[in-house]
């Protein structure tokens, strides 16, 4: 073994947490600014249609540019576009957290959502090439799943505290020194990769494409939650997405060196983990939002104890998480799927049952419990499943896809729930009630909502996603301990191939 080799071996630890800490801040920065929303508005003098783009700036960028981020950093070294994306990310948070100005925080928003586009399918291609498909990369892809999963509940946490204590402010700042602290650990213990020149081929048409196909979706699903699905605002920007990634599907088809390598998607697994996530994240992200809104306008938390109510969240998905290798070992991603989807589903539908009257400890907690125990599971093993059986020169492919579909779920979620919600507020208050208990009743089918959409992710846990049919006999001790990720159907051959030359011997 190479003196390098062992270096990185030995090192894999150190790469792990450094690359857990740059998604940490991607995941925390999402969830951080909404419990500061109402003190930016009040600081920064925000009309209510302007508000949302705080948010909606971050997500157009963000989501419209990871599919390049990730290809980028296969192409061009993902060490030095991690560096380049963290440090960006620092610097605009930094800029946020000491602008006066709505519009140039908006700005600077946008700018902030493009460095995580480049951040995190890089950490994770990064973290795909330096640990072994299999029970070592399960390991790993457990604690990158438990930052993933558990970093929005703690971003509420988090936000709620330092919004009350030290103010909106901090919600940016606090990502300045974790940046800096990530940056010099990345270029201490990453090591550079470089591919060659020759393999420098970057589809720019099709970059084009893609990046403005995602970002008129975005935009789309977010006029949704503004306007309605029957605005010709949103039927119209609809309209150009499908038109620019169809068009990017047929550039994808022709040139010689596509961004997206459509030969990926037969990977059934890869397929199925992306369609698993986009409905999971939707749910997830979707409730969160009017979990936040429950506690706050219903129970009249204050931010700070808003925060703390979502503790019990990060906390037993993070224990799941740690476990999660040893179940996956025993059992298989597609029996976690189907296990941790049905939870949710259980956890997100108790919720639909919340009143006005309801309390936390005897209503909200168990939901809490349940949808934690659902999320710890099912983060991990979809992670697990989009990213097996894919080379190393996709690492970055495979990870802005996956990345891209926990965005575009998210999107999707809050513009499903949210029109969802305000569509049954508003018919309520039509019928004389409150407005109280009209927006109770919305919050409830908010919930219902989410339930549905795990109930999609349990279907394609069970009808698409699969497991290994063929075993290797004890005696081929070489391949005992084969991956439970995914295995196509070359590798499905060439395995039962091996396993008939054992038994012929």
């Amino acid at each position: 073994m190479s003196k390098g080799m062992l270096n990185q071996s030995q090192n894999r630890p150190m790469i792990l947490l450094l690359l857990s800490l740059a998604m940490f801040m991607v995941i925390l920065d999402s969830a951080i600014i909404n419990v500061a929303l109402p003190a930016m508005k009040a600081a920064l003098h925000f009309d209510t249609s302007s508000l949302q783009w705080v948010l909606t700036a971050y997500i157009l960028t963000f989501g419209g540019f990871l599919m390049l981020g990730g290809r980028t950093a296969d192409l061009f070294g993902r060490r030095r576009l991690l560096v380049l994306g963290i440090g960006g990310f620092s610097l605009f948070s930094l800029l946020l957290g000491l602008t006066s100005s709505s519009v140039l925080l908006i700005v600077l928003r946008a700018l902030q959502g493009l460095s995580a586009a480049f951040m995190a399918p890089t950490a994770l291609s990064i973290l795909l090439t330096t640990f072994e498909e299999g029970e070592e990369r399960n390991r790993a892809l457990s604690i990158w799943s438990m930052v993933a999963a558990g970093g929005g509940a703690a971003g509420v946490f988090l936000g709620g505290v330092l919004t009350q204590y030290l103010g909106w402010q901090w919600c940016f700042f606090v990502n300045v020194p974790a940046g800096i602290i990530t940056i010099v650990g990345i270029l201490k213990y990453v090591p550079s990769q470089r591919a060659d020149a020759s393999e420098r081929h970057l589809d720019l048409p099709g970059a084009v494409l893609v990046t403005g196909g995602l970002i008129a979706l975005v935009y789309a699903l977010t006029l949704v939650s503004q306007v309605g699905w029957t605005e010709k605002s949103t039927l119209v920007t609809l309209g150009v997405s499908i038109v620019l990634l169809a068009a990017f599907l047929f550039n994808e088809a022709r040139v010689k060196h596509p961004l997206i390598p459509l030969s990926i998607f037969r990977n059934r697994n890869v397929s199925g983990g992306n369609l698993v996530m986009l409905p999971v994240t939707a749910g997830a992200l979707g409730m969160f939002f009017f979990i936040s809104l429950y506690v706050q306008n219903v129970l009249h938390y204050s931010p700070s104890l808003s925060g703390l109510s979502f503790l019990p969240l990060p906390t037993i998905i993070g224990i799941i998480s740690l476990q999660a290798p040893r179940l996956l070992d025993r059992f298989g991603f597609k029996p976690l799927l189907i296990t941790g989807a049905s939870l949710m589903i259980i956890g997100t539908f108790l919720l639909s049952f919340l009143t006005s009257a309801s309390s936390y400890v005897t209503n909200l907690l168990p939901a809490f419990l349940i949808l934690a125990l659902g999320m710890g599971l099912s983060f991990v093993a979809v992670t697990v499943a989009a990213t097996s059986g894919v080379p190393d020169h996709d690492a970055g492919l495979a990870s802005g896809l996956i990345n891209t579909s926990q965005q575009l779920g998210g999107a999707l979620g809050l513009a499903v729930l949210t029109a969802v919600a305000s569509t049954t507020t508003a018919a309520d208050e039509t019928l004389g009630k409150g407005l109280a208990q009209a927006s109770m009743h919305g919050y409830q089918m908010a919930f219902l909502c989410s339930a549905l959409l795990m109930i999609v992710a349990l279907l394609v846990s069970i009808f698409v996603i699969r497991t290994p049919k063929a075993t290797i006999p004890a005696a081929d001790t070489s391949h005992s301990k084969q991956t439970s990720g995914a295995i196509d159907l070359q590798e499905h051959n060439d395995l039962q191939n091996k396993a008939n030359a054992v038994r012929s011997t």
